[in-house]
């Protein structure tokens, strides 16, 4: 049997020039964490903010010929040819460290990785494998941008197995001058960029990274886009290839966060019957307060489930943990590993079997909603705009990855790393020229 290889290539981005003016204020959020709100600070920051190539506004008046997307296309001519965006003159990988303040301890931490292009695989090649399952609504949307614009211009964030640490070595050596670019956000995360073109350099990267595979972490609806759409088009030059950050999941900058489940507008649901069909397989002990809640699910060993649930006219809060063999049935031919995963079980056992949400209905976020943040998720029922929250701890990154590796895809925004890549340092232009 043919063993596939991962492809890494360096590769030459178009960048903003210092004529863009401060990189601070034109780099963005990836395009699904930018609310109305938010572009709209994007914009008002500079004429050159790059919100205005990954989400820009629709305006009255928009048809098939002019839209969001001809506008993106049109901005990155124009960046291009007033110089606001340039290309480097020869390929190479980028370091990019993220440094941080962790949201939940407070521990001052740093994330390595390098942006570098990847071949698009097919999930069945066995090189790339995803965690979990997409929704049909942003591929649409991305698809119609790489369309009219043939670029990638947020990297995905790619995680890859090295105890090693062999690549994370020469990350360090070139993060000892001046950063290339450097950028701060208001909640303190600060981003920094090294270029790495030494041919030696480049292809001891390649090297390391050729027996990897290769998982995503964020990014599956951009991720499946480029694959689509590099397969509708393959006379396209570059279109088989996506512009990625690799990270280390041996690193210790590597941080997980929990995504929780809040369910709305469901029009049978009453709290009474989710808690009598959950207590058919989960011992409940009901907590008087948040910290209690959130502490209960800390102290709860890994090896076993627990999830908390918060309900909409009830002070209590809830822990559920399962009862002994009480989810067998509903568990079986899954790997130990997929048994530890609070997710997998809140989706079979409550948002399915309990609270009665088809898979179709979770696929196209009908009655569910995702929510990061412990205080945040109870806050939207405290405020009515929920009728429940399901509230978990956040997954071991080793267990997701033996699981994905293995070929099981797990349940939509079940990680939440931590913290995001932004978009704007790099672009990547179909048909520019690549080193292989």
């Amino acid at each position: 049997m043919l063993v596939q290889m991962a492809r890494v290539s360096p590769f030459r981005p178009y960048r903003y020039s210092p004529k863009a003016g401060d990189l601070a204020t034109l780099v963005t959020q990836p395009y699904d964490k930018i609310p109305d709100a938010l572009r709209e600070q994007y914009l008002q920051a500079s004429p050159n903010n790059f919100v205005r190539l990954i989400k820009g506004q629709t305006l009255d008046g928009d048809d098939g010929a002019h839209n969001v997307y001809s506008r993106a296309s049109d901005t990155l001519e124009e960046w291009i040819q007033q110089g606001i965006l340039a290309q480097d003159p020869d390929p190479g990988f980028y370091a990019y460290f993220q440094e941080f303040d962790h949201p939940e301890t407070g521990a001052n931490t740093i994330r390595k990785g390098f942006i570098g292009l990847t071949d698009v695989e097919e999930y069945d090649k066995g090189v790339v494998h995803r965690h979990e399952l997409t929704h049909s609504g942003p591929k649409m949307d991305r698809w119609k941008l790489t369309e009219a614009t043939q670029s990638y211009f947020g990297q995905l964030l790619f995680l890859y197995d090295d105890p090693t640490r062999r690549v994370d070595e020469l990350l360090d050596a070139a993060a000892i001058g001046q950063p290339l670019m450097a950028a701060r956000e208001p909640d303190g995360v600060t981003h920094k960029v090294w270029r790495m073109s030494d041919p030696g350099q480049v292809a001891e990267i390649q090297r390391l990274m050729a027996d990897k595979k290769l998982l995503i972490a964020d990014g599956h609806h951009r991720y499946e886009t480029a694959l689509a759409y590099g397969l509708e088009h393959p006379e396209t030059p570059g279109a088989s290839q996506v512009m990625v950050t690799l990270v280390n999941i041996s690193s210790p900058g590597l941080v997980v966060l929990a995504t929780h489940r809040v369910l709305s507008d469901l029009p049978d649901f009453e709290r009474g019957q989710l808690l009598e069909q959950a207590s058919r397989r989960f011992e409940i002990r009901r907590l008087a307060t948040d910290d209690a809640l959130r502490q209960a699910l800390e102290a709860e060993p890994h090896s076993g489930a627990a999830i908390g649930l918060v309900l909409a006219g009830d002070d209590g809060r809830y822990l559920l943990t399962p009862k002994p063999g009480a989810l067998q049935d509903i568990l079986e031919g899954l790997s130990e590993a997929e048994k530890r995963l609070d997710v997998v079980l809140l989706h079979r056992a409550l948002i399915g079997e309990a609270a009665g949400l088809s898979e179709d209905d979770v696929r196209e976020l009908k009655g569910i909603r995702y929510v990061r943040g412990f205080a945040n998720a109870i806050a939207e029922v405290a405020s009515g705009a929920s009728q429940a929250a399901f509230l978990l701890r956040p997954a071991d990154i080793k267990d997701v990855a033996h699981i994905s590796f293995s070929g099981v895809v797990m349940p939509q925004k079940s990680t939440d790393f931590y913290p995001k890549l932004l978009s704007g340092f790099t672009t990547y232009r179909f048909g520019q020229p690549t080193a292989k």
